[in-house]
């Protein structure tokens, strides 16, 4: 070394440094090259074993399709879980229709596992049934209160036994878990409930979710609680606005990675008169005719991906719309009716009010691509088809709130120019702070010749839905509230209720297309006054209890739908309402109809929704939990105080070994961009491997090119 140090240009004595000699530069770029290389290459290297090896491990697993092993929206690796598969059946006579969900839990792996699936329901479902298969064992569920559920879930669990726990988190979210799942076995998890189809403007529509859409949690967070035999945790924490959000935040897995939990659905469809058109909105269907003259319907592909809602609707023949109808049931010594009844034409009576119309619009992240579309192509309709004689207001709102004009204003020409300016300019982006939206546009009274109508058009996606009750209920006044579902999955329990206490109703727009049809169905309505201060006058033996107890207003098109219990349902109903101050009456006689099992669950559903709906604090909660128990106990229905549980009698799993799984992702819904929702997603790993192999190759190229520089130098 001190001898090749003599010869080096660069003298450490005296002597200059040789700028002007060729040699000596090409031999310290070179020199600076190696090194650079080595350094770049080996510290690469260092990164990818760190971090890349072990997701191309994971990465290897996945492509073995060992065990569920997939990243969700944030990064994180899903823990291992059942596969699922869905199968829903779906039976429809008249207003109503019989539903069948089997969920498919398979374990793939060489472990015991269990697993937690959370899925959405229609929110006003009576989910009666449970029952869980094991081969050609069939364990039928039982309803009891949901802490002692839990309790028996939980010993089943403990003691190695099979066990099924149906529960409700929301009204229309719902959770299944099951437990002690055996290597290569299924397990099959099926509920029945029935549900009201929707029936407005001559057409009757069926709505069966199949994803729940992330929700924005607002509030501080808790403190967090760790549960330790079993994984509960959704990917929010609880919060002091939403103290169960864990639970109703199901992993949602990274779409790049495809879509999971098939759904196969089929539909039996017996209207009882000649169908003019029947539409499945979102997903191909194939269709065949039976000699009865019942419709049979299933998908096309065989399977679809649980992304998306299903929607079919169905028009009868001209003339063969039904006026009104009659179901009923005896149960348990008392008599259920279920009547449906559509109101004086219109036409008959009134006419068009001024109005004033608030149009208040969802624009944060979770409305980024297909859903800001359809909210602003709705929006623009929406102005531009208001009169003269009308006053309006926009405003826009993600994490704040910003209206067009600081108070309603008349729709002239020049503002509704500035309105279609103001819709063009929103951009999806941010959270979904929807209370100050709310209350910015229930403060904006205006004058009282005008009738107040608020259209908010959003998916919904919010965990404190009852917060925004409560304000909807204490600031409404005088104002109508009217609620656009956008998207995919739109969160309907928040749009439906938020209606009903709104005094209005609710329009769902899943696709671009649909906006010009179904925006102009609602205008329609909001154009038309309603049908309000409805009230029904029993004249029949003994005394019967109507659900719902305060009956909504109507608008165009819309039937009057309740459910009446009573000892005998032997008598005349007088129906009385007014529009404009016109006063208009109905008799309908509690005779004839149709036999149907399962009204008692409907009328019992919708008195519980009536209990929930009511503000209750303190003492007053203890009463109303008391009374929603009874109720759903007493009619074997789920609710927010009772879940069904299925448990088998004898231990399966050895008392040494352990169990694997948790909480079970779900798919974005379809048209959902993962970015503006999470925020920024972390890298995939599928890469790792050609990085690491890379970085190898940079690491032995510069030794090489070293080695080689060195044995050249003199």
């Amino acid at each position: 070394m001190l001898q090749n140090a003599k010869r080096d240009p660069v003298d450490r004595g005296a002597q200059g440094v040789d700028f002007k000699n060729a040699a000596f530069l090409r031999d310290m770029l070179l020199t600076l090259l190696a090194a650079l290389l080595t350094g770049l290459s080996g510290g690469l290297l260092l990164i990818l074993l760190v971090f890349g090896w072990g997701s191309a491990q994971a990465d290897t697993a996945e492509q073995r399709g060992v065990l569920l092993q997939l990243r969700s929206l944030d990064g994180r690796l899903v823990r291992q879980a059942p596969l699922l598969n869905t199968d829903v059946q779906i039976a429809i006579t008249g207003l109503l229709a019989w539903v069948r969900v089997e969920h498919s839990f398979s374990n793939p792996g060489q472990a015991w596992m269990e697993g937690r699936y959370q899925f959405p329901l229609p929110d006003d479902s009576a989910v009666e049934r449970l029952n869980m298969q094991i081969g050609e064992r069939r364990i039928e569920g039982r309803i009891e209160e949901k802490r002692q559920a839990r309790r028996i879930f939980q010993k089943a669990r403990a003691s190695g036994r099979r066990a099924s726990l149906l529960s409700q988190q929301r009204p229309n979210i719902f959770s299944v878990d099951v437990t002690n799942i055996a290597p290569g076995e299924t397990i099959r998890v099926a509920i029945e409930y029935q549900q009201r189809l929707h029936y407005a403007d001559r057409r009757f529509e069926l709505r069966f979710p199949l994803v729940i859409a992330p929700r924005y949690i607002p509030g501080t967070p808790l403190p967090t609680q760790v549960t330790k035999d079993f994984n509960q945790s959704g990917w929010a924490v609880n919060t002091d606005q939403v103290v169960d959000a864990a639970h109703i935040t199901p992993p949602v897995i990274d779409p790049r990675h495809g879509s999971i939990n098939p759904v196969s659905l089929q539909v039996r469809l017996d209207a009882g008169t000649p169908l003019k058109e029947v539409d499945s909105h979102y997903h191909r269907m194939v269709e065949r005719l039976d000699e009865q003259g019942v419709l049979h319907l299933r998908l096309a592909d065989g399977e679809a991906p649980a992304d998306r809602d299903f929607v079919l609707s169905w028009r009868p023949e001209p003339g063969m719309e039904p006026r009104a109808a009659l179901f009923s049931e005896s149960w348990q010594g008392q008599e259920y009716a279920l009547v449906m009844l559509l109101p004086p034409d219109p036409e008959r009576v009134g006419g068009i009010q001024p109005r004033e119309v608030i149009f208040v619009v969802d624009h944060s992240g979770s409305m980024y691509g297909a859903s800001i579309d359809q909210a602003k192509a709705a929006l623009r309709l929406s102005v531009m088809r208001l009169g003269p004689e009308d006053r309006f207001n926009l405003i826009g709102f993600n994490n704040r709130s910003r209206g067009l004009f600081s108070a309603p204003r008349p729709a002239t020409p020049a503002n509704l120019s500035r309105a279609v300016a103001f819709i063009d300019r929103l951009a999806a982006q941010g959270g979904t702070e929807m209370r100050s939206a709310l209350a910015m546009a229930l403060a904006q009274t205006g004058e009282p010749e005008y009738l107040r109508q608020v259209v908010f058009l959003t998916d919904g996606s919010v965990g404190n839905e009852a917060a925004l009750f409560d304000l909807i209920r204490q600031r409404l006044g005088d104002s109508r509230l009217f609620t656009v579902g956008i998207g995919s999955a739109p969160n309907s329990y928040f749009m439906q209720r938020a209606a009903a206490f709104g005094r209005g109703s609710f329009t769902y727009i899943g696709d671009l297309a649909e906006v010009g049809d179904r925006m102009t169905r609602l205008l329609g309505k909001l154009e038309h006054p309603a049908m309000s201060q409805i009230s029904i006058d029993w004249q029949g033996g003994g005394d019967i209890e109507v659900e719902p107890s305060r009956l909504p207003d109507l608008y165009l098109g819309e039937p009057l739908v309740f459910v009446l219990k009573g000892k005998r349902l032997d008598g005349t109903l007088l129906i009385e309402g007014e529009r404009q101050g016109v006063p208009w009456r109905q008799q309908v006689e509690l005779a004839g109809g149709s036999g149907q099992t399962g009204v008692h669950a409907h009328w019992a559903r919708q008195r519980i929704a009536t209990l929930m709906a009511a503000p209750a604090k303190g003492e007053a909660a203890g009463i109303r939990r008391q009374a929603v128990l009874e109720l759903a106990l007493a009619h074997r229905v789920v609710s927010p105080y009772t879940s069904l549980v299925a448990v088998e009698k004898q231990p399966v799993r050895p008392s040494g070994a352990g169990l694997e799984g948790g909480m079970m992702p779900v798919n974005l819904p379809q048209g959902w961009h993962a970015q503006p929702v999470f925020g920024q997603l972390p890298q995939t790993a599928s890469g790792g491997p050609l990085a690491l192999l890379v970085g190898m190759l940079l690491l032995v190229s510069s030794i090489i090119l070293y080695r080689w520089h060195a044995k050249r130098l003199p």
